[in-house]
């Protein structure tokens, strides 16, 4: 009689854990962890008009959640920029970084990303960048060779400027994508975190298919 008094009452202990479970649960949901693995941009490979289809889609489909959310996005553009030309393209949005690559004939140079935190930012960032491609390893290596004009020809204050990550509702990243010397806009769910996603900027040469370019040209000396 005691063991079936004992047996009733740690099944009813169990029991009583079991709701108490499943009451947490109904009152604490889990909550979708955000986005923290998007990456902004072409794949290797990928057709380009397959992938400006694909941004115009999901530009297009940005509406589904709350109109008035701001997404992050990457621009790229129909052709080399100075920095502050493409800051003001992008006027109405917020510009948080400048992608920049010194384009040299049949030469493969580094994609440099600069942070912006306003117009002032935007004007020194090619000679951020600048900085950023100095102190090569060697003076005859060929990527040292390749650095060193990029360094040069950033603090001149090139057109260079092949990108840019920027934040904005909806229709303004629409407004963005019909302007005049904007490529495409591919923007990210609501819910993306800055840092957390990679940015490859569909490149002003590339036409047909998304693939590295030549990279058996001679490195001019600046």
């Amino acid at each position: 009689m005691r063991d079936r008094t004992r047996s009733a009452a740690t099944a009813g202990c169990v029991l009583a854990l079991v709701a108490l479970v499943v009451v947490l649960g109904v009152l604490n949901p889990p909550q979708r962890p955000p986005v923290a693995t998007d990456r902004l941009g072409p794949d290797s490979g990928e057709p380009v008009a397959q992938y400006l289809d694909r941004a115009a889609a999901g530009l297009a489909d940005l509406d589904t959640g709350t109109a008035t959310a701001e997404h992050w996005a990457l621009v790229s553009l129909t052709t080399e920029r100075t920095a502050p030309d493409a800051y003001r393209l992008a006027a109405g949005v917020r510009v948080s970084e400048l992608l920049f690559r010194v384009p040299l004939d049949r030469v493969q140079t580094p994609l440099v990303v600069v942070g912006v935190a306003g117009e002032r930012s935007a004007a020194r960032a090619a000679a951020v960048a600048a900085g950023r491609m100095q102190g090569s390893a060697g003076e005859w290596d060929r990527q040292a060779q390749i650095d060193a004009v990029s360094a040069a020809r950033l603090s001149a204050d090139c057109a260079c400027v092949v990108g840019l990550t920027v934040r904005g509702d909806p229709a303004s990243l629409r407004a963005l994508a019909a302007t005049p010397g904007v490529r495409s806009v591919e923007a990210l769910p609501a819910d993306a975190v800055f840092g957390r996603f990679a940015v490859v900027p569909l490149l002003p040469g590339q036409t047909e298919t998304v693939a590295p370019g030549p990279d058996d040209g001679e490195v001019p000396r600046r």
